[in-house]
């Protein structure tokens, strides 16, 4: 027995002292009164970790993943499965060594940092530096203070199922070019970095280039292109010719800058071929190709051509503006402050975006009727649009209930992007469907898709009706000042959730046909409307 320790026996209970205090498994006073309990645990701490536990956890997490220690590491966080594959991967996969990573100030729980590291492969080697964030929590079940854990902790461009790989790229480089051989890159034209990656993916090993050393970020989705981060050794880029114009795609950016999740298409109305694709948004989400949101009132432009085409009206027809319509238990509005006109026509109607004038026709349309109009004459919902690069080829449901209503001013079960949106102003315009491309379809022998059009007088009838919208309807503020022959339509589709209506406006001025979104933008005119306008007056 060490020395300055007591022993005695109370009660059949052997105790040692040390110091004057008892220890072992019960406490004295309570043994010799025959209450006995086990020693009291500390307190368990909660609530958000405080500043010296954001420092510590943040600093030790730091260390580990600098020296390459993925297991240590990933046991700072929440996840740590989930962290240790991807921390693995930034030594063994990405070949990233050398890393150095210094902290910035905390902000509450999050920390700001900077990462400076080496990437070798293969006899090449480059400097990698950029900046991240992380932010410290509690744990659910530990209480310990624990890193969140995030992809984008690792480097800010990941995602969700994302890996960093360094090697040979996947395709070779391209130097893609506009339709009069201008050539576009990323750093001009900040919006188009996830197309020009598509399109290398697509077209790398046809355009005649040589695969160049890269790190890399590989997507979960197989069919979604690599995300360069570095070039290690240059590859030889091969030459894409794509249907652009600098000149529009430079006033697509433009003009998407000024409104928050925003994207527009513009495209050659007698050709399909794209003119300029732009997206403003905190996801990078190719939302001009591939969204799938309710159009608002720009879906009126087929909904007019179906009661057209269905002999149920004309222009020049009725199309009575009411205050409400009931269909099937749901009372239909138009926007507060416009009155009604039982006897409107159908352009006046369509000028103004009187919703109810469209709904009383529910009851007078088959319940595939529109369905039928969007597939046969405009070429929607059938999924056989191949542009070049993925894209989404809308969809007007067959539906019935108050959904069969709403379909008919772009609400209810109909979803678009502005991709789709810019074509059915280009059909309404020539008559004529014409697939948008980005890329010739010679390139890859690729098949279009075709559809009917539309008869020569529903056109004409839709153009008259896009002209009186754009000169003294809901789209005329925008368009002001806009020469030419030009059209528009606007809309705006509620979404549950949203305070704010997103902002719809499709337009065309000669040969160009554009459409816009912007979600949360409010009115068709508010937001939409000046993107779609300043495309229009570049492509003039």
């Amino acid at each position: 027995m060490r020395k300055g320790a007591k022993a005695a026996i109370v009660g059949g209970v052997f105790v040692v002292f040390v110091g004057g205090a008892a220890y072992g498994g019960y406490n004295l006073l309570s043994a010799l009164h025959g209450t006995a309990v086990a020693d009291t645990p500390a307190p368990v701490r909660t609530g958000p970790p405080n500043a010296a536990e954001v420092k510590d956890a943040s600093a030790k997490f730091f260390a580990a993943w600098a020296k390459g220690d993925a297991t240590t590491a990933a046991s700072y966080t929440n996840f740590p499965d989930a962290a240790r594959s991807l921390l693995s991967s930034y030594g063994h996969d990405a070949h990233i060594g050398h890393v150095k990573i210094t902290p910035g100030a905390a902000a509450g729980a999050t920390v700001p940092f900077s990462v400076t590291a080496t990437v070798s492969f293969d006899g090449e080697s480059k400097p990698l530096a950029y900046r991240s964030r992380l932010t410290v929590v509690r744990g659910t079940n530990s209480h310990r203070p624990l890193v969140d854990w995030q992809p984008s902790v690792v480097h800010p461009d990941l995602r969700t199922g994302d890996t960093l790989v360094t090697g040979a790229s996947a395709a070779p480089p391209i130097q893609a070019v506009d339709r009069h051989g201008t050539v576009l890159t990323k750093d001009d034209y900040p919006s188009l970095g996830p197309i020009l990656d598509e399109l290398r993916a697509k077209y790398g090993d046809k355009a005649g280039g040589t695969p160049a050393i890269e790190l890399s970020i590989h997507h979960e989705n197989a069919d979604a292109a690599e995300t360069p981060l570095l070039t290690l050794a240059k590859g030889k880029a091969g030459k894409l010719r794509t249907t652009l114009s600098a000149r529009v795609q430079a006033a697509a950016e433009q003009a998407v800058q000024k409104y928050a999740e925003s994207s527009v298409v513009a495209v050659q109305a007698s050709s399909g071929e794209v003119l300029a694709v732009a997206n403003h948004r905190q996801d990078a989400f190719n939302a001009a190709f591939l969204g799938q949101l309710a159009p608002g009132s720009t879906m009126k432009i087929i909904t007019a051509a179906a009661l057209i085409d269905n002999g149920l009206t004309t222009a020049s027809g009725p199309a009575p503006c009411l205050d409400d319509v009931l269909w099937e238990g749901q009372t239909f509005h138009n926007l507060t402050g416009m009155k009604a006109n039982e006897h409107a026509t159908l352009s006046e109607s369509f000028a103004r975006s009187c919703n109810t004038a469209f709904i009383k026709f529910t009851p007078k349309l088959k319940t595939d009727s529109l369905t039928r109009e969007a597939q046969d004459r405009f070429g929607l919902g059938r999924d056989d649009w191949k542009t070049g690069i993925p894209s989404y080829d809308g969809s007007v449901p067959a539906v019935s209930g108050p959904d069969r209503a709403a379909n008919l001013i772009g609400q209810g079960q109909v979803q678009m992007s502005p991709l789709n949106m810019a074509s059915v102003t280009a059909t309404a315009l020539t008559g004529r469907f014409r697939q948008p491309i980005l890329v010739a379809p010679g390139l890859d022998d690729r098949e279009i898709a075709t559809a009917q059009g539309l008869p020569a007088a529903t056109s004409a009838q839709l153009r008259q009706m896009m002209n009186r919208t754009a000169t003294t309807g809901t789209g005329a503020v925008a368009m002001s000042g806009l020469s030419g022959s030009i059209g528009a339509k606007t809309g705006s589709a509620e979404v549950d959730g949203q305070a704010k209506s997103n902002s719809w406006f499709t337009g065309y001025r000669d040969d160009a046909a554009a459409a816009a979104m912007t979600q949360e933008g409010g009115h068709g005119g508010d937001a939409a409307g000046p993107i779609v306008a300043a495309v229009l007056r570049a492509a003039g």
